[in-house]
């Protein structure tokens, strides 16, 4: 049985480092001014459950997902690459295939650049990835528009008015935050998501 909410909610598979944040964030403000409810794993921060068990929990509650393979590469430090956005994806790519229930579910793969991600998934090949070129302005308007098209809602606005949207956000942000008595600089997933929540009841 899916999730009460499951034809609103969007899974969003990232990275959570500072330097990937823009794109979080403008991402995070796409999929609510578009009328949906963006989940991610750091909205749950009970330390009893598995990471992996909570992250499958997510997707089988989010008829929507997006994926970011962006940042699979080498590690500074490890020189390892980071491999937890591809498991993800392959998690949420079981879910849609063996689970009749979720066969419905839509997926937006996301990467850098284009063709990138087959020196490293080539197992992808024949998958339509999106590329936003690390632009958080060509990820919203990504975003907008596979909403739209996937959900059939008429009422979503276009990308440019979105953006434009978060820009006027932005610009308000600290003022929202002082408000609520939060710090903007360590704002949670549940923190900023309720703060654009607060943005768009006023904006609407």
């Amino acid at each position: 049985m899916s999730h009460p909410e499951y034809e609103r909610n969007v899974f969003i598979n990232c990275p959570f480092d500072s330097e990937y944040a823009p794109l979080f964030e403008a991402i995070v403000f796409a999929v609510q001014d578009a009328g949906f409810r963006p989940k991610c794993a750091r909205e749950r921060l009970d330390s009893s459950q598995i990471r992996l068990q909570k992250i499958a929990g997510l997707i089988s509650a989010c008829r929507y997902s997006i994926h970011d393979l962006s940042r699979t590469a080498l590690d500074d430090v490890n020189l390892l690459p980071r491999f937890n956005m591809p498991l993800e994806l392959g998690v949420d790519l079981g879910c849609k295939w063996f689970s009749a229930d979720h066969s419905g579910k839509s997926l937006l793969i996301f990467d850098s650049e284009q063709y990138r991600f087959q020196k490293f998934v080539s197992d992808l090949s024949g998958q339509d990835i999106h590329q936003h070129g690390n632009d958080a302005r060509v990820a919203v308007t990504r975003v907008r528009d596979w909403i739209r098209t996937e959900s059939g809602s008429n009422t979503i606005p276009g990308g440019a008015a979105i953006y434009r949207r978060y820009e006027d956000f932005r610009a308000e942000l600290k003022g929202i935050c002082a408000t609520l008595h939060l710090d903007v600089a360590e704002l949670t997933f549940a923190d900023f998501s309720n703060v654009v929540s607060v943005w768009l009841e006023s904006h609407a």
